[in-house]
């Protein structure tokens, strides 16, 4: 696995556009959340850094479930990384309860429009659909109970509040995206 940061986009691009098939095959496009705040999420069922902030992620789509959209995003090619498949996310959404949707971006436009290039890769927009946060979840990926600063969760709660981001936004880091050769 290699070890790869979020390229960190400019603050206040749009949000790329994407209609991708769900786990429950059915597709979802942005268009669809209506939210004030938007939280895309590229990540996979394999890479260890989006395993060990998968729980936390779920904690927070069922705390913020009344007011904001959650979306995970799998664009890793699933024909050399079969635990990736669309087949297995709809069993990792199933086994974890997932409170948002989980799509599968097989032609990878989406993760490049985004410039995603880790997992997990996470970025928040207004409810104009301008990037008001990217980077990492908190401050200590691999040990939950040591984490003392809960990033995303300070960057939902100040644009909720329409607020600034006060702190400095840190790369999140991550497996680097299986990109098809």
């Amino acid at each position: 696995m290699a070890l790869t940061e979020s390229t960190m986009v400019n603050l206040g691009s749009k949000a790329p556009h994407f209609n991708l098939l769900g786990t429950d095959g059915e597709y979802v496009d942005i268009e669809q959340f209506k939210a004030n705040v938007l939280v895309v999420i590229f990540t996979c069922n394999h890479c260890p850094y989006a395993k060990a902030v998968e729980d936390r992620i779920i904690e927070l789509g069922n705390a913020y479930s009344k007011t904001v959209d959650f979306v995970l995003i799998s664009s890793n090619d699933a024909e050399n990384y079969p635990a990736d498949s669309p087949e297995r996310m709809a069993e990792q959404s199933k086994n974890k309860d997932y409170p948002f949707p989980y799509l599968f971006d097989e032609t990878q436009k989406v993760a490049k429009a985004y410039s995603a290039v880790c997992t997990p890769d996470i970025f928040l927009y207004d409810r104009n659909r301008k990037l008001r946060y990217r980077g990492r979840l908190d401050d200590n990926w691999r040990e939950p109970n040591k984490v003392t600063r809960e990033e995303l969760k300070m960057a939902i709660d100040s644009t909720l509040n329409d607020n600034e981001i006060e702190f400095t936004q840190m790369p999140s880091m991550g497996c680097n995206i299986k990109w098809k050769n």
